[in-house]
Formats: C-alpha cells, sequence, structure tokens
C-alpha cells in the first residue's frame, strides 16, 4: 500500500476469507453494465458489524403501536443500530396476498440535553423537508409516527442491498465502471438536494444506500440543514462541526461559517476516492493535525501531483478530483459542474440508476 494511503480496514477480504469475484456483483454487458447486490453478502456484513454494538446494549423488545404496525406492519430484525436510533425492517403483506412490502422504520432518539419541544421541533422540521424530496437518488420519506411509548419512528424506503461501505469493506475496492455509475448517481442526488437548498453535511459511504440492482440512495439526513428555502434567493451558511472525520471538508474546522454545498461536494469526492481505493485519502483534513492532508496540500501543487489521485484514469477524472477536493471553499467545483465536465457526462449508468 502507498505510503499516502489510510486503510479504511485493515484486511480488505471477503468476511469468509475468499476474494470477491467481480462478475458475480459488477455485471459487463455490450450495452452498458448491471449490478447484482447480493443479499446474503449484506446479511454476513451486517451481522459482523451490528454484533459487537448489540452485545454491549441490546434494545428492550418493543411492540409497536397499533398505527404504525396496521399501516406498515410488525417491525422484526434490527438492520441498523446508531447514535440516532434503531433501525428495523418491518413486513407488510401486500393487499393481494402475494408476496409482501418491505419498510424500513427508524427510530428517533432524542439528542442528549436536548428538550421535548427541541425534539419535536427537529424532527418536524427534518420530516416535512424530506417528505417533499422526490429523487431516484434520494431515499424516500414515507411518514412520521409515533408508536405506543410515544416514541417517534420515521417510516422510509427500504434498500434491500445494504450500504456502499459495506459493499467496499467486502469487496477491497469497486471496478472503475462500478464506482462511476454510482458516483453519478450520488452527484445526480446532491445536485438536486442542492437546487432543493439543502446540504446534507454527512455523507460517507455507510450512509448512501443500495437496492439490490444497484440503484443508489441518499440517506440518514440528522446533520442536513436548510440553506436557502424556496421563497429565498440568498444562500444561508451554516455553522458547527458534524460529519465523519475523514470526509469533512477542511473549512468546518477552521471557519466560524461555512458553505453546505461546497462540504457536501467534498465529501463527494473523499467517497470517490474510498470506492476505487478501498483506502481513506487522510484521517482528517487538518494539515496540523494529519501528516498525509499536509502532504497532499504541498502535492497538489507539484507537477507530479498526489499519488492516491493520480493513480486514477482517465486524466480528466482526476482534474475533477483535484477540483472537488480544492481546499478553497469558493474556487472548489459544484455538483452540476462535475456532472457536466467531460467526465461526469462520459460515465454511463447501469439500468437501475434510470
Amino acid at each position: 500500500m502507498n505510503a499516502d494511503e489510510a486503510p479504511l480496514i485493515p484486511n480488505l477480504t471477503n468476511f469468509d476469507g475468499s476474494n470477491t469475484a467481480p462478475l458475480q456483483r459488477f455485471i459487463a454487458l455490450q450495452e452498458g453494465h448491471g449490478h447484482r447486490i447480493e443479499q446474503k453478502l449484506r446479511k454476513r456484513s451486517l451481522f459482523d458489524r451490528w454484533r459487537k454494538i448489540l452485545s454491549k446494549k441490546q434494545p428492550q423488545e418493543d411492540n409497536k403501536g397499533p398505527i404504525l404496525s396496521a399501516k406498515y406492519g410488525r417491525c422484526q430484525e434490527v438492520v441498523g443500530y446508531g447514535a440516532s436510533g434503531i433501525v428495523h425492517v418491518s413486513r407488510k403483506k401486500k393487499e393481494n396476498g402475494i408476496g409482501e412490502e418491505l419498510y424500513a422504520v427508524k427510530e428517533l432518539q432524542r439528542r442528549s440535553r436536548e428538550t421535548e419541544d427541541e425534539y419535536i421541533r427537529r424532527l418536524t422540521a427534518e420530516f416535512c423537508v424530506l417528505s417533499e424530496l422526490r429523487h431516484p437518488n434520494v431515499i424516500r420519506t414515507l411518514e412520521l409516527l409515533t408508536d405506543e411509548k410515544g416514541n417517534y419512528c420515521q417510516v422510509i424506503e427500504y434498500c434491500e442491498g445494504g450500504d456502499l461501505f459495506t459493499l467496499v469493506y467486502s469487496a477491497g475496492k469497486l471496478e472503475v465502471e462500478e464506482a462511476d455509475c454510482f458516483f453519478k448517481q450520488l452527484m445526480r442526488g446532491i445536485e438536486y438536494l442542492h437546487e432543493m437548498g439543502v446540504a446534507h453535511r454527512d455523507l460517507k459511504p455507510e450512509n448512501l444506500l443500495l437496492t439490490r440492482h444497484g440503484s443508489l440512495k441518499i440517506s440518514d439526513f440528522g446533520n442536513s440543514d436548510c440553506f436557502r428555502m424556496a421563497w429565498e434567493n440568498d444562500v444561508h451558511l451554516m455553522s458547527g462541526l458534524c460529519g465523519s472525520g475523514p470526509y469533512i471538508a477542511p473549512e468546518v474546522y477552521t471557519d466560524q461559517e461555512y458553505d453546505g454545498r461546497a462540504v457536501d461536494v467534498w465529501a463527494c469526492g473523499v467517497i470517490y476516492i474510498v470506492m476505487r481505493t478501498g483506502s481513506y485519502l487522510w484521517h482528517q483534513a487538518r494539515k496540523d493535525q494529519d501528516e498525509i492532508y499536509a502532504h497532499y496540500l504541498k502535492d497538489r501543487r507539484q507537477e507530479e501531483g498526489f499519488s492516491p489521485i493520480e493513480s486514477l484514469n482517465p486524466s480528466n477524472c482526476r482534474d475533477i478530483i483535484y477540483c472537488m477536493l480544492d481546499p478553497n471553499p469558493l474556487r472548489r467545483i459544484t455538483a452540476s459542474q462535475v456532472l457536466r465536465s467531460q467526465w461526469g457526462q462520459n460515465i454511463q449508468l447501469c439500468q437501475a440508476a434510470f
């Protein structure tokens, strides 16, 4: 491994110790390509990821209230457990009695030192924004309900392909065409969010969900914020440290206020490198705290460039990634500019992405 790369995980092999066979997951066709995200791979990955967490804090058995269960079925296995709450899968028989519909039900917990009024205002404001979003690459939020215990639950569409982190973790790194397809879907979703006046502010592979055929959905809007309302023209700057270390833009650490759109674009550039290399670029974008990031700031100005980015092909891909990872947010490229670039236009999407 190059000295400039920070490992995503210690061992980039499958959980069973075998190598990933790309054609089982990524299907090259004469006209384009397709994805087949294996369900058993996802289940094994999720089990390993959540086993340690659940062994430390086992959630209590919880019968959902009659409104939730009647409309969306009974909550069953846990597929996610984190700071924002537990995520269950609910199953409901279809009206014709053949098969079942799956939903993800996220229990939304109060934050520490958050009052009841603040908790309700935060959830309802978030839901009002999310319920209006309609895009193939943004997770669909269906409803905000309370269970019989009074806990708020967010019902969202279920993505049986798992998350992008699990896929990269299991594969080591993605094929170029596969990574490009996911990247273009991500940028289309981000372009839409920014057009709607919403900045995500916590983009990372764990928050990018996949259908079994490879459609990517941006999820987990707990740190999102509106930088422009529908009736406004001016952009409101944001403040506060949020996000996950390797994906946080440098201005979030240094500036009192920042443009949430530029922060999202930075994270997308890092995500692309993670997909292509299976490694983080750095642990945090702070030159006084991270030696690799300090090297990046120096090397990006040199003719030889920064080796993890220079290893990417084609060359116009490298140019765009450098523009996305410009340490000056005022010079940083936008999501729309990424998609309109020659590289962005040349990326082929799979059928599931349409």
